[in-house]
């Protein structure tokens, strides 16, 4: 297969989009051309790890996370030497769904506060139990839930009110950074569409919510799309970067809505089923009246897109925690070891909810569960079973999904816990019974940003002009999709008996 998701530098062809990526768990920085193509050497990447507490928070260090995107920013401009020069905007996409408070000074109060934070799960209960939830859903395309601002919100009033008396406004962390860089407040619709706060039809702040909560409309970031440039930044930046001194940076966008973009989902042909710290499958399209299945949330790409779906708050963590906890092998040999193994084959029926559920039924606690053990079983069975079990919530979402939308032509497998696992890969096209086409793309999000800037900026035309990276298909096997639809109703009743 022709890579058309990279490019040497002395081929890339202007103008250049610097593209940066923050996501839960690291930070990127890349140079794209204007096909779309990654320019290969012009990277940067610093991980970093969130703070975790034992009561549920996740939270991370919003002048720490500022100092890494800086620290990215200037690898790649060095790296570029004379040629950054030629980069003609800047992209951005980061996270949803999270929150911190900043002082009116632009001082930062709190922490950012994550959607993997479930502290503020009573919160979102008392909130449901004073607001018409269903009308609240097809209004702003979220349910009520710690993933959620509003919660988040109201819960910092009543366990740390002298904290949020300091607080001048709440925003993203893209927010945050742009006003370190600019001065200015501003937030695309797409990132306010991940807050739980929009109103996904008209694309302002919902009234009758804020209402219910201890915020002023004040507090939260003027609404603008993406395209509603930013130049000129703020000393001492433009000393540090003054080949992205007069450039226009375009507002940040939702990563999720980037990873589709980046992947080739930029319509309705295409779904893309993600797995990478956690997992989601969603669809983009264009419409000019917003429909918000039960179970599933809506956000938006822009004015004229949304992007529909569902989310899990599992996916490559769990993998992870079981490589800790059970010590299992290597990536690669785990891998050899699952391509071997039988669907369903280790009677094992599992729950995946680590860090509770979220899509489709948005039990704040719910909470992990194996049933079926024996003295016989090993660690690799139950490996591959967390893998299916995380498959099969992926179909719960995929089944709303095509009752709404209708059946896609085909979906894209995308994020690093799909693309690096072959046989995640197989289940999950067995799971859905659909061909699966692996997204080729190892930067997703960052490319769907930089191709949206490319088209906003009119160099593109449109998304359809840059061809999707597409490697091989994974094609279902009719006798594994029907063993695993009786797993997934085995899965269905142990949710029923021991959640609810």
């Amino acid at each position: 297969m022709t890579d058309v998701s990279t490019v040497n530098p002395t081929d890339a062809v202007d103008p250049l989009v610097l593209a940066i990526d923050i996501g839960t768990s690291s930070v990127r920085a890349l140079i794209y051309d204007s096909r779309g193509r990654a320019v290969l050497g012009w990277d940067a990447h610093r991980p970093y790890s969130t703070t975790t507490t034992p009561d549920g928070g996740v939270e991370i260090d919003a002048r720490l996370l500022l100092e890494l995107v800086c620290g990215c920013i200037d690898d790649v401009v060095r790296l570029a030497e004379d040629a950054s020069e030629r980069i003609a905007a800047v992209a951005c996409d980061t996270f949803w769904h999270s929150v911190l408070g900043v002082a009116k000074t632009g001082e930062v109060v709190t922490p950012i506060y994550t959607w993997a934070d479930t502290r503020s799960g009573p919160a979102a209960r008392a909130l449901q139990a004073r607001v018409d939830q269903d009308a609240l859903h097809a209004r702003t395309g979220a349910v009520l839930h710690s993933s959620y601002v509003p919660a988040k919100l109201l819960w910092l009033s009543q366990i740390r009110p002298e904290l949020v008396e300091h607080v001048g406004y709440w925003m993203s962390f893209g927010e945050y950074l742009y006003l370190q860089f600019f001065g200015v407040r501003r937030v695309s619709i797409s990132m306010a569409s991940g807050t739980g706060l929009l109103d996904q039809g008209s694309c302002t702040w919902d009234s009758e919510l804020l209402n219910e909560l201890p915020i002023e409309a004040a507090q939260l970031s003027p609404i603008a799309e993406f395209s509603d440039v930013l130049t000129d930044l703020r000393a001492p930046y433009r000393q540090r970067w003054s080949a992205l001194h007069h450039v226009p940076w375009f507002l940040p966008l939702g990563d999720g809505a980037c990873n589709n973009v980046g992947s080739g989902g930029f319509c309705r042909d295409w779904a893309v089923a993600m797995i990478g710290t956690s997992a989601a499958l969603r669809i983009v399209y264009e419409t000019s009246k917003v429909v918000i299945p039960r179970g599933l949330w809506s956000y938006r790409v822009d004015r004229r897109r949304v992007v529909q779906g569902g989310a899990l708050s599992e996916g490559g963590n769990v993998f992870a925690w079981l490589s800790h906890a059970l010590r299992v092998p290597s990536e690669a040999e785990v891998e050899s070891e699952l391509l071997k193994m039988s669907p369903d084959g280790h009677g094992l029926t599992v729950l995946p909810f680590l860090a509770g559920e979220r899509s489709p039924n948005w039990n704040v606690n719910a909470r992990s569960a194996i049933v079926g053990m024996t003295l016989n079983t090993s660690p690799i069975q139950i490996v591959r079973a967390c893998m299916e079990a995380i498959a099969y919530r992926i179909g719960a979402i995929y089944d709303i999904l095509v009752k709404t939308i209708g059946t896609p032509r085909g979906i894209i497998g995308s994020g690093a816990g799909l693309i690096r696992s072959p046989a995640w890969m197989q289940i999950t096209a067995d799971v859905l019974g659909r061909p699966m086409a692996v997204s080729a793309v190892p930067e997703a999000s960052s490319r769907g940003a930089a191709l949206l800037v490319l088209e906003a900026m009119g160099v593109l035309g449109d998304l359809s002009n840059a061809p999707a990276a597409l490697a091989t298909s994974h094609m279902p096997l009719d006798e594994n999709t029907r063993l695993y639809r009786a797993a997934r109703e085995r899965q269905n009743e142990v949710y029923k008996q021991l959640i609810g």
